[in-house]
C-alpha cells in the first residue's frame, strides 16, 4: 500500500537521511562520537485444548489457593514517565584518544535494559541503562513509521489508560497483580516450555505447534509491555532473540502458528520497534507459505514449518481444511506483506476469499469443513463456536483494519450475519438470546463458550452496518453477552462451561458432564470489554469482576492457574494447565476492561483472534483520519 505522508514532515519512504544526520555519522566515524536520536513520528482456538493427557488433580476450593497476593507492582519507567514528555538522554562517555570505549562504558552497557517512552508514543525506542543512558538505538522501519504517524490518537492515551476512579484503578492494579503472578510461576517452573503445569510444576509442550517452544513467552510479550511489566517484558524479548528456533521439523498448526506466534511478533513489533521481532515473525510467516501447496490454494490445517517451500508440507490430502483454520489468517498475512513489502501473503488469503465466494453456501451460511483438492464443502454443520468462530471475526476485522476500504470483507461479514440471524439465531423459553449450531438444516441448541466472542464482534460492526440496522445489531450483541454472562452466573464457580444448551429444559447451563470444563477461556471478558467500550454501561465492568473474582477463587493455585473440570462441582478438580491465551487473551482483555478507552483506542488497533493488537493500515494521513496527532501533551 502506497502511504501518502504529511506536508511539512520529514518522509522516510525513500530511505533518504537529513544531510546533517549523515555528517554525524560521518564524525562519529572520526573518533568525536555521534549524537544519534530520531524521533518516532479465535478461534478455532483450543477447541480440543482441554488435554486428555493432563492428570485432574482434585483439590478443595478453599484449601486449593495460594498463599496471599503481593502487592501490585508500579509501571517502573514506564509508569513514572508522562505520556508527553520526550526522553532524550545523550552518551556522556566519550571516546577515548585510541577510539575504543572506556571500561566505565563497558560495563554501563552491559546493564540490564528497561522500558521507556517517548514523546512520539513510541517505547523502548532507546535501551536505557540503570544509570539512564542510551547505550542503543535501532534504525525504525519506514511501514512502521508511517502507521503510528497516521494513528488518530496516541497508542497510550495521555496517561495509559489509568482510569481515574479509584475503584477501576484498583481493579485494574490487580489484574496486574494477577499477570505477574501468572508469568513469575511459568518462569520458575517452565521457563521456554509452551505451558505452564502449575500442579505438577513442570512444562507442557504438546504438538500443536510442532516443535516451537516458548509459546507462553510470545503470546506475553504484548501483554507484559502494555501492563508496564517492564522486566518480565524484558526477560521475554531476550528470550525471543536467543532461543526462539524457528526451523523445526514437527507438525504445527498453521492456525495456532498464526494468531499466536505470527499476531504475537507482530503486535510486539508494532508496540515496541524492537527489530528483532521483525526479523523472527518474517522469517516465520516464510516457513508457513508451504501449507498453501494445494489444487486449490486453501491451505492445508498442519505444516511443517522446517519444510522445503517448494512442496507440500505436512498437509494430508484427505484431510479436510477447517474453515476457522484457513479462514483466520488475514490480519496478520496482510501486515507481513506490509512489513516485507511482498505481495505474496495478503495474494494468498485474497485467494482464499476469492475461492468462498465461488462456492454455493447452504442458506447463506459457511459450513464448517472444506477439500483442500477439490474445493468443495465436505459437509453441512455450521457453527460461529468451535470450527467456524473467528473467520466471521476475520472479515468484519479486515475491513476496520483497512480504515474502512475493504468492501468485499464488509459484504461478506453482513451477509454472513443475515445468514445467522435468520438461521441460527434463536430465543429460549426463559428469554435468553443465542446463537444455536446448523447440523444439514436441523438446530443443534447449544452454544460453545468459543461462540461467546460474538457479542463483542457484532458490537463494533454495528456502526458500520446500514444505519436502519446499527441499533439493532447493538442490540443483538448486548443480548448474546448477556447469555454468556448467564452462563456463568448459574454455575455455583461463577465460571461458564464449555458448552451451554437450551433444550430439555436447560436454560444457559450443561447438564452433561463432559461439557462442564472451563480452561481459562477468554471469550466472555472480550465481550464485555467492547461492549464497555463500545456502551460504557456499567455493568460490564461488575461482570468482568465478578469473573476475575471467581478466577482467584477456583483457578489461582500456589504456582500458577489452573483450569477446572467442573464449574459445576463444589469440590474442585483442576486440569493442571495454565494455557498461554490465559496471559494473552483473559488477562489483557481483563485490563483492558478497566482501563480508559485511549489505552489501545478501537479506532487505531484491531485484536486479532488471540487478542493481539495489530495497527490500522491507514488509507490517507490528512483526510478521513485527520491530521498527524499532537502527541506531545
Amino acid at each position: 500500500m502506497i502511504f501518502k505522508t504529511l506536508a511539512g514532515k520529514t518522509s522516510f519512504v525513500g530511505l533518504r537521511l537529513p544531510q546533517t544526520f549523515l555528517f554525524l555519522l560521518f564524525l562519529g566515524s572520526l573518533g568525536f562520537g555521534a549524537l544519534f536520536f530520531l524521533p518516532e513520528t479465535s478461534r478455532l482456538k483450543r477447541i480440543f485444548q482441554h488435554n486428555s493427557d493432563n492428570s485432574a488433580v482434585i483439590t478443595d476450593s478453599m484449601n486449593g489457593q495460594s498463599a496471599q497476593p503481593s502487592s501490585p507492582i508500579g509501571y517502573g519507567l514506564i509508569g513514572s514517565a508522562q505520556f508527553g514528555i520526550g526522553v532524550l538522554r545523550i552518551q556522556s562517555q566519550l571516546s577515548s584518544s585510541n577510539g575504543k570505549q572506556t571500561n566505565n562504558n563497558k560495563e554501563s552497557s552491559q546493564e540490564t535494559a528497561s522500558i521507556e517512552h517517548t514523546s512520539e508514543g513510541d517505547a523502548a525506542d532507546n535501551k536505557v541503562n540503570t544509570r539512564g543512558v542510551v547505550v542503543s538505538s535501532r534504525a525504525r522501519s519506514p511501514v512502521r513509521v508511517k502507521l503510528r504517524n497516521c494513528m488518530l490518537k496516541p497508542p497510550y492515551g495521555t496517561n495509559y489508560g489509568k482510569p481515574s476512579d479509584p475503584e477501576s484503578l484498583q481493579r485494574r492494579e490487580k489484574v496486574k497483580e494477577m499477570m505477574k503472578f501468572a508469568w513469575d510461576n511459568y518462569k520458575r517452573y517452565a521457563w521456554g516450555e509452551n505451558e505452564l503445569r502449575p500442579l505438577s510444576r513442570n512444562g507442557n509442550d504438546g504438538r500443536t505447534f510442532g516443535g516451537l517452544r516458548g509459546a507462553s513467552i510470545v503470546d506475553s510479550l504484548d501483554t507484559l509491555y502494555i501492563m508496564g511489566l517492564g522486566e518480565e517484558y524484558q526477560e521475554a524479548k531476550e528470550w525471543v532473540e536467543n532461543n526462539l528456533n524457528l526451523n523445526v521439523g514437527g507438525e504445527a498448526s498453521l492456525f495456532e502458528v498464526n494468531i499466536r506466534y505470527v499476531g504475537g511478533l507482530l503486535s510486539a513489533y508494532y508496540l515496541t520497534g524492537e527489530e528483532v521481532f521483525k526479523r523472527k515473525v518474517v522469517e516465520l510467516g516464510r516457513n508457513l507459505l508451504p501449507a498453501f501447496n494445494t489444487p486449490t490454494g486453501i491451505p492445508h490445517g498442519v505444516v511443517i514449518l522446517a519444510g522445503d517451500s517448494r512442496r507440500s508440507s505436512g498437509g494430508d490430502l484427505g484431510r479436510s481444511s477447517v474453515l476457522a483454520e484457513f479462514g483466520t489468517l488475514h490480519l496478520e498475512f496482510v501486515h507481513l506483506s506490509e512489513l516485507t513489502n511482498d505481495s505474496i501473503y495478503t495474494e494468498k488469503v485474497m485467494n482464499i476469499r476469492k475461492h468462498l465466494n465461488q462456492l454455493d453456501k447452504p442458506r447463506g451460511l459457511y459450513p464448517n469443513a472444506l477439500n483442500p483438492v477439490s474445493g468443495n464443502w465436505e459437509q453441512h454443520y455450521v457453527s460461529i463456536g468451535a470450527l467456524g468462530d473467528s473467520f466471521y471475526e476475520y472479515l468484519i476485522k479486515s475491513y476496520l483494519m483497512s480504515d474502512r476500504t475493504d468492501e468485499v470483507a464488509k459484504r461478506m461479514y453482513y451477509a454472513a450475519l443475515e445468514a445467522i440471524e435468520n438461521n441460527l439465531v434463536q430465543r429460549s423459553p426463559g428469554g435468553l438470546i443465542y446463537v444455536a449450531e446448523w447440523r444439514g438444516g436441523i438446530l443443534d441448541h447449544r452454544m460453545g463458550h468459543l461462540a461467546c466472542f460474538s457479542g463483542g464482534m457484532i458490537g463494533i460492526g454495528a456502526e458500520h452496518g446500514s444505519p436502519e440496522t446499527r441499533q439493532h445489531q447493538l442490540d443483538l450483541a448486548a443480548n448474546i453477552t448477556h447469555t454468556c454472562h448467564e452462563s456463568y452466573r448459574r454455575t455455583p464457580t461463577k465460571l461458564g462451561p464449555e458448552v451451554f444448551r437450551f433444550d430439555d429444559g436447560a436454560e444457559a447451563t450443561a447438564p452433561r458432564v463432559n461439557e462442564r470444563h472451563y480452561i481459562l477461556r477468554p471469550e466472555v471478558v472480550e465481550s464485555y470489554m467492547y461492549m464497555w467500550r463500545l456502551t460504557h454501561d456499567p455493568k460490564y465492568r461488575e461482570w468482568g469482576w465478578e469473573a476475575l473474582e471467581a478466577l482467584e477463587r477456583h483457578c489461582r493455585l500456589a504456582t500458577g492457574y489452573s483450569g477446572i473440570i467442573d464449574v459445576y462441582g463444589h469440590i474442585i478438580q483442576h486440569d493442571n494447565l495454565q494455557q498461554s491465551f490465559f496471559l494473552a487473551e483473559t488477562l489483557k482483555y481483563l485490563y483492558l476492561l478497566f482501563s480508559d478507552d485511549d489505552l489501545l483506542p478501537l479506532k487505531d488497533w484491531v485484536f486479532n483472534t488471540e487478542a493481539h493488537p495489530l495497527p490500522v493500515i491507514p488509507r490517507n494521513c490528512s483526510q478521513e483520519r485527520g491530521h498527524r496527532p499532537n502527541w506531545t501533551h
